[in-house]
């Protein structure tokens, strides 16, 4: 295989260009989100359609698979808000500040009492779920996380933010027409598929959309790598939640 074959991502059964100029020519208003997308599969469908959240949606997933989840996903909300935070400080506007801070906040309170409210209910300890054993996956989400923070400027904490926010608001929305009895799925899911939410998506698309317009081809690249990372962490991610870790301190395994 040349490596010309090599760096072609295939979506819908048909190859998607290296670059994104290269994408551009191939379709009318082509977005830059929407190549990093295509550029992203198989993972991409992996990551919106996988088993977990499907369980999740219908209402039939384990407490056991939700609460390993949980108190992962939980570990890495910090690395996160620092995410969001750099973003803040290099957004180039007030109106994009201001959309972050409000997503910064909806973070710091409205999602952790989710979890707070969830780990009670799920009968975690507050010793567990606030200094967590994290699996591989988890420190290598966070290790992504950090480096975009520390590393780049806008459009890789963009590039980053927008597939961990996108991938949710898509799985979100196909299962939104279940109906789980436990609160804590009911709310996961509709916290992550409601119009606010979407709209807010819908924002850092049109905002990566415009840095990546305008970014060099290696940058470009660097924004690619980051996206796809995001994506195929995802998976890996839904996956640990069905895998017994082991723990290095005897812990109860979430």
């Amino acid at each position: 295989m040349s490596e010309e074959e090599a760096n072609e991502g295939e979506a819908g059964g048909q190859a998607v260009p290296d670059s994104f100029d290269a994408y551009a020519e191939t379709a009318t208003d082509a977005r830059f989100t929407d190549w990093l997308r295509e550029r992203s599969e198989p993972e991409w469908t992996a990551a919106t359609t996988h088993r977990f959240t499907r369980e999740l949606g219908s209402g039939e997933l384990n407490d056991a698979a939700f609460r390993r989840y949980l108190v992962q996903d939980y570990a890495f909300l910090g690395s996160l808000v620092g995410l969001v935070g750099h973003a803040v400080g290099d957004a180039p506007t007030m109106a994009s500040k201001r959309r972050l801070s409000t997503f910064l906040g909806t973070l710091t309170a409205e999602e952790n009492d989710y979890f707070e409210r969830s780990f009670e209910a799920l009968g975690v300890p507050r010793e567990t779920y606030e200094d967590p054993h994290r699996t591989p996956t988890t420190l290598a989400f966070e290790d992504l996380i950090e480096r975009a923070a520390r590393q780049g400027g806008y459009a890789e904490r963009l590039a980053v933010l927008l597939p961990a926010e996108w991938t949710y608001e898509a799985w979100a929305a196909a299962v939104a027409d279940g109906s789980p009895e436990r609160f804590y799925l009911d709310e996961w899911v509709h916290l992550h598929a409601n119009d606010e939410f979407r709209t807010f998506v819908g924002w850092l698309r049109a905002e990566l959309d415009r840095e990546g317009a305008a970014a060099s081809p290696r940058r470009r690249r660097r924004l690619e790598r980051l996206f796809g990372r995001t994506v195929s962490l995802e998976v890996d991610f839904f996956d640990a939640a069905y895998a017994d870790e082991p723990s290095d301190r005897g812990e109860t395994e979430w």
